[in-house]
């Protein structure tokens, strides 16, 4: 390793999306690959020409981890990164893109931001962040009073949790740029006999089927007018590429939970 390298670790090695985010990691001036690691079974197993290795070896080895996994699985990295941080005064960022955690999950997730640096997001990509961006301008130049907003969204059969971390972010972009929470005002599903919309709520509609990468779709409906603001993902490795330039950022930086915003100098 060259002096000045940022040593990567990446969690869920063996999925899709830790094999993008490896490949990135090799190709990035700057970065090394110094861990994979997956499920505690998998230690020892073989990807490529590299070994997979245990979570405390990977926490020994590394500046950064990313961790695109599961709920439990980042909740209790978090925790392992929090509790090495106590305990030796130091232990890796993270850059965590897992999606539909739990409340409990999140939160020991912003615990573990008290001790070690953290970007959380929902979608690492620059297109969708600038979508953030417009969806709060346009929420707060059109009144509730006269465009409904509704959040689509699709993805592939395999994603698990519904809507999607990039949909509830930009619903939260929306509901803020009005001055209201998401968690009142959000409309999930309707079926029967809703009756008639009530002002100020926000619609999310779900797809799910085959290899859909990723669309989001954020529509303003007004009486004689529409707005659609809208983004597509083409290739997953938009979002590893995303996620690597965060690990880049986030070495070396205080304890904190930051997002893409920050990364992107976008913050204010």
């Amino acid at each position: 390793m060259a002096q000045g390298e940022i040593r990567i670790g990446v969690a869920g090695a063996l999925g899709r999306m830790g094999q993008a985010l490896a490949a990135q990691v090799a190709a990035h001036p700057g970065l090394v690959l110094a861990a994979l690691f997956d499920r505690p079974d998998t230690v020892g197993a073989a990807l490529g020409d590299r070994v997979l290795v245990g979570r405390g070896e990977a926490l020994a080895l590394c500046d950064v981890i990313i961790d695109f996994t599961s709920g439990p699985a980042s909740a209790a990295l978090a925790q392992a990164c929090a509790a090495q941080a106590e305990t030796n005064g130091r232990a890796p960022a993270l850059v965590v893109g897992t999606t539909g955690l739990t409340d409990e999950e999140a939160e020991a997730v912003r615990a573990a931001a008290g001790r070690v640096p953290v970007v959380k997001s929902g979608n690492f990509s620059l297109g969708v962040n600038v979508l953030l961006g417009l969806v709060a301008q346009a929420a707060q130049a059109l009144k509730a009073r006269d465009f409904d907003i509704e959040v689509f969204e699709a993805h592939h059969r395999r994603k698990v949790d519904a809507p999607s971390g990039t949909a509830l972010m930009l619903g939260e972009a929306a509901a803020m740029a009005r001055g209201g929470d998401l968690k009142t005002l959000a409309v999930r599903a309707r079926d029967g006999l809703t009756g008639p919309r009530d002002e100020g709520t926000i619609g999310f509609s779900v797809a799910r089927g085959g290899g859909v990468v990723g669309e989001h779709s954020v529509i303003f409906a007004g009486e004689d007018e529409v707005l659609t603001l809208s983004h597509s993902a083409r290739d997953r490795r938009l979002f590893a590429r995303g996620a690597v330039e965060a690990a880049a950022w986030v070495a070396g930086r205080p304890p904190g939970l930051y997002d893409m915003q920050d990364v992107l100098g976008m913050r204010g």
